[in-house]
C-alpha cells in the first residue's frame, strides 16, 4: 500500500510577522500577511518580480510536497497513462457552419493545444489551419489560447492568448488569406472581441490595473492601441462588464452584471459612430438576460429571461425600441420549481434549457405557432447542454448529452421534423463499457428539513457495505450547478473501488433559484452543513464509513473545503482544496483586489456592514483554524492567479501547520508558471488531476491498481 511520507523532509515553517488591525471593534491578528506581495499587480503580469522571501517560501513548500508525495510517483504515473489512454489524441470537434465555411477545432496526436480550423462548407477536404495552438505555445512555460472570432466577411480572425496564467489576454488580428498577423496588438484585454459589421474595427474589453473588466474600446484596424476609442465605461467597481454579438448579427449586447442584478446596453455594430444605449436598467435583486430577434412580428425584439417577479425565471418579449417593463409581453410564464437556465432565439424558434427536480431538459417553442415540445432523457442523473451556432436562420439545434456513465454525445436536432442525428460520440480509445458502471441520484436529509441531491457513479461490482472509499466533490456558490456529466479522468478512481459523488449543496441552483438564495450571504453556512449532511448520508446509506471520504473542491469550493475541515475533520480521510478561497475576511476587506467589490453581493460587504463581517469571521477557514486534529490536506495554488491569489492557500497552510495537533501533512503545491486554472496543456493538466487522485488513493488506502 502506498502512503504519504510525512517524515520525508521537514515541513516549512513560515515566519510569523504579526499584523494587527481593528475591524468593527474586533481585533484582527494576521501572522502570515507578509506572504501577500505589495507588488502583486506587477507579479500578475510577470511572476518573476515576486519578492525573493515569498518566492523562496513557495518553492520550499513545493519541495516539501514533492518529498511527501514521492512514494506516490508510480501511482501518479500510472494514472496519467490511464487518463491519456482514454483520450482520443487526434480528436476533432463537430464543424459549425457559417456562410461558405465550416469552423471547428481539432487536436493532433501528441498535441497539447487546440488547432483552430475551417474548411469549405459541407466538404471533408480543403482544411485551412487558422491557428496552430501547439506552434504558438512552443517555448512558453504557460500558454492558453483564448477567443477566436472570424470577421463577418470571413477574411480576418481576431484571436487572443495568455502566456502568464494571469488572464491578461493579448489580442491580435490574422489575415486568413496569408496566415500572417497584422500589426494590430491589443494588450491586457479580456480575450474576446466583437467585429463591426464592415470588419473595419473590433470592440474589446480592456482590463484595468486591478484586473477588472470595466471599459470597452473600439479599435480601428491599423491604428495603435493608444488611439482606440473608449465607447463604454462602468464606474461601479462592483460590476463585471461583458459583451457579445447576438446570433442574429448587427447588434452587440453589453452586460453589466452583479451577482444578484444586471443591466444591459445595446450597440449598433453597423454604424461606426454608434454609442451604447440602455435597454434594461439595473434593478436590485433582478436579473435579466436578453437575446435579439431582428424581425419578430415585424419589429426588432428582445426576448428576455428574467427573475423579475419570477424566482425561477420566466421569458418575456419587448420591442427593442421601447424596452421598458410596461411593454413586456409574457412568452413563458414563471413556474415555481422549474428553473429556466438559458434561452436562445433563432429565426423561427425559441429554445430554452430548464431544470426540474435537478434534471435538465430542452424545450423548443415555434415562434409562429407558439407550439412547444421537449427533449428529455431517461437516466437517473445526466447532463444536457445547448450549443448555439453561428447561424440565425436555421432549423437545426445542436446539443450535448452525457451522464456519469455515458460519454459525451453531440446531436443535431431538426426542430421542424423533430428528428435527431448523432454527430459525434466521445471515443475512449482504451475502452469503456457503460454497463460496468452505475449512476444514481440520492437525497441527503439536512438538519432543517431540506434534502440535498447527491449524484453518484461507481462500478457495479463495488461492494456497498460501508467499506468503499468516496471522493465527495462540492462547490456551492454563485448559483453554479455541478453537472452530472461524464469524465474519463475520474474513472481512475472509480476503477479502484471509489464511489465518486457530487454534493449539490445550497449556493448552486440545482433545485432552483431558491437553492442559490438560501446558500449565500446570511445563509452561507447552509453550504457547509449541506456538504456535511451529504457525507453523513453516504455513511448512513452504507456506501462508506467515517474516515473513508476525501472531500474535494476548488476556488469557492475550496472555501467549502476549509470550512468543513474546521467543522468536521473527523469525517474525512483527506481534503483536496484547489486554488481555495480560504482567507475570506481579509480578501473581502481589501477593495483593491480584482474580485472583492464585485463579490460583496455574493458574500456581504464586511467593510460597511458589521453583521456581514461577523458572519464571515465565523466561517472564514483561515480565521477558524483550531488546535485540533485535521486529516491530510493537499492545497493547490497558482502564482499568477487573479481570482484566488496565491497567498490565500499559502497563509492557510502556514496557520494549519502551526496550529493543528496531529502529525498529518499539510501540503501546498504552487504552480509557479500558471494561474487559476492550473496547467493549460491538456496532458499537463492530467498530471495535476492524477496528483490529486493519487493523494485520495493514498489517504484512504484504496488499491493502487484498478480492479484489485
Amino acid at each position: 500500500m502506498m502512503t504519504l511520507d510525512a517524515k520525508a523532509a521537514p515541513a516549512p515553517l513560515a515566519a510569523r510577522q504579526s499584523r494587527l488591525s481593528t475591524v468593527h471593534g474586533v481585533e484582527m491578528r494576521d501572522d502570515y500577511g507578509w506572504l501577500r506581495a505589495d507588488n502583486w499587480q506587477d507579479a500578475l503580469r510577470d511572476p518573476a518580480v515576486l519578492p525573493a522571501p515569498i518566492k523562496t517560501h513557495l518553492e520550499a513548500e513545493n519541495a516539501y510536497a514533492d518529498a511527501v508525495l514521492a512514494p506516490l510517483r508510480p501511482l501518479l504515473d500510472a494514472m496519467v497513462r490511464e487518463m491519456r489512454g482514454r483520450i482520443k489524441e487526434d480528436d476533432s470537434g463537430v464543424p459549425s457552419p457559417d456562410g461558405a465555411w465550416d469552423y471547428y477545432d481539432r487536436y493532433r496526436e501528441g498535441g497539447q493545444h487546440p488547432i483552430v480550423c475551417r474548411r469549405p462548407r459541407g466538404s471533408g477536404a480543403g482544411e485551412q489551419i487558422m491557428l496552430d495552438g501547439d506552434a504558438l505555445a512552443e517555448g512558453r512555460a504557460f500558454f492558453d489560447l483564448g477567443g477566436a472570432a472570424h470577421s463577418p466577411d470571413h477574411r480576418l480572425l481576431a484571436w487572443s492568448y495568455d502566456d502568464k496564467g494571469s488572464e491578461f489576454f493579448t489580442l491580435k488580428v490574422r489575415d486568413l488569406a496569408t496566415g500572417a498577423d497584422l500589426a494590430d496588438l491589443l494588450e491586457e484585454t479580456g480575450g474576446d472581441a466583437v467585429w463591426s459589421g464592415d470588419a473595419s474595427a473590433l470592440y474589446y474589453i480592456r482590463l484595468d490595473d486591478n484586473h477588472r473588466p470595466l471599459r470597452i474600446f473600439r479599435h480601428g484596424l491599423g491604428q495603435d492601441q493608444a488611439a482606440d476609442l473608449l465607447v463604454f465605461e462602468e464606474t461601479d467597481t462592483t460590476v463585471f462588464v461583458g459583451m457579445g454579438e447576438a446570433t442574429a448579427g448587427g447588434l452587440a449586447l453589453i452586460s453589466c452584471a452583479q451577482s444578484d442584478s444586471t443591466e444591459t446596453f445595446a450597440l449598433d455594430l453597423t454604424r461606426p459612430d454608434a454609442v451604447p444605449w440602455r435597454v434594461l436598467p439595473r434593478v436590485d435583486e433582478v436579473k435579466a438576460y436578453p437575446d435579439y430577434h431582428p424581425s419578430w412580428r415585424g419589429e426588432k425584439t428582445l426576448f428576455i429571461r428574467t427573475n423579475d417577479d419570477a424566482e425561477d425565471y420566466r421569458i418575456v418579449a419587448v420591442p427593442l425600441a421601447a424596452p421598458s417593463r410596461e411593454n413586456w409581453t409574457e412568452v413563458v410564464p414563471h413556474r415555481p420549481g422549474i428553473l429556466v437556465l438559458s434561452a436562445h432565439v433563432l429565426q423561427d424558434w425559441l429554445i430554452r434549457l430548464e431544470r426540474e427536480n435537478a434534471l435538465p431538459r430542452i424545450v423548443i417553442r415555434n415562434l409562429t405557432t407558439a407550439e412547444e415540445h421537449a427533449i428529455a432523457f431517461d437516466e437517473e442523473a445526466y447532463s444536457l447542454g445547448v450549443l448555439p451556432g453561428y447561424e440565425f436562420d436555421t432549423d437545426t439545434l445542436r446539443f450535448v448529452y452525457s451522464s456519469m456513465t455515458t460519454p459525451n454525445e453531440t446531436w443535431d436536432y431538426d426542430m421542424r421534423t423533430r428528428t435527431r442525428v448523432l454527430r459525434k460520440r466521445q471515443e475512449v480509445p482504451s475502452g469503456h463499457d457503460a454497463a460496468d458502471y452505475v449512476t444514481r441520484r440520492l437525497l441527503a436529509p439536512a438538519a432543517d428539513g431540506e434534502t440535498v441531491p447527491v449524484s453518484l457513479v461507481y462500478r457495479k461490482d463495488t461492494p456497498l457495505d460501508g467499506t468503499a472509499p468516496v471522493l465527495l466533490y462540492g462547490y456551492g456558490s454563485y448559483g453554479a450547478s455541478m453537472p452530472a456529466s461524464f469524465s474519463t479522468a475520474r474513472l481512475s478512481l472509480v476503477d479502484r473501488g471509489f464511489v465518486y459523488a457530487i454534493a449539490h449543496v445550497r449556493g448552486g441552483m440545482e433545485k432552483g433559484y431558491r437553492w442559490y438564495r438560501t446558500g449565500k450571504r446570511e445563509f452561507k453556512a447552509n453550504t457547509f452543513t449541506d456538504f456535511i449532511a451529504c457525507a453523513e448520508h453516504l455513511i448512513a446509506a452504507g456506501f462508506t464509513a467515517r474516515g473513508r471520504i476525501v472531500a474535494q473542491g476548488g476556488s469557492a469550493g475550496g472555501m467549502l473545503m476549509g470550512a468543513v475541515a474546521n467543522m468536521r475533520p473527523d469525517l474525512f480521510a483527506g481534503i483536496l482544496a484547489e486554488v481555495p478561497f480560504v482567507d475570506v475576511v481579509n480578501t473581502m476587506l481589501d477593495d483593491t483586489l480584482p474580485l472583492t467589490p464585485p463579490e460583496w453581493r455574493e458574500w456581504g460587504n464586511p467593510v460597511a456592514d458589521p453583521d456581514a463581517f461577523r458572519r464571515m469571521l465565523a466561517y472564514s477557514p483561515y480565521d477558524n483554524v483550531a488546535a485540533q486534529d485535521y486529516p491530510p490536506i493537499l492545497a493547490l495554488a497558482g502564482v499568477s492567479d487573479p481570482r484566488v491569489t496565491y497567498w490565500e492557500p499559502a497563509k492557510w497552510a502556514a496557520r494549519l501547520r502551526a496550529t493543528k495537533t496531529d502529525a498529518n501533512p499539510v501540503l501546498l503545491v504552487t504552480n509557479m508558471d500558471a494561474g487559476h486554472g492550473g496547467a493549460a496543456g491538456r496532458f499537463d493538466r492530467l498530471a495535476e488531476v492524477a496528483r490529486s487522485y493519487a493523494f485520495a488513493v493514498a489517504v484512504t488506502g484504496a488499491p493502487e491498481a484498478p480492479g484489485q
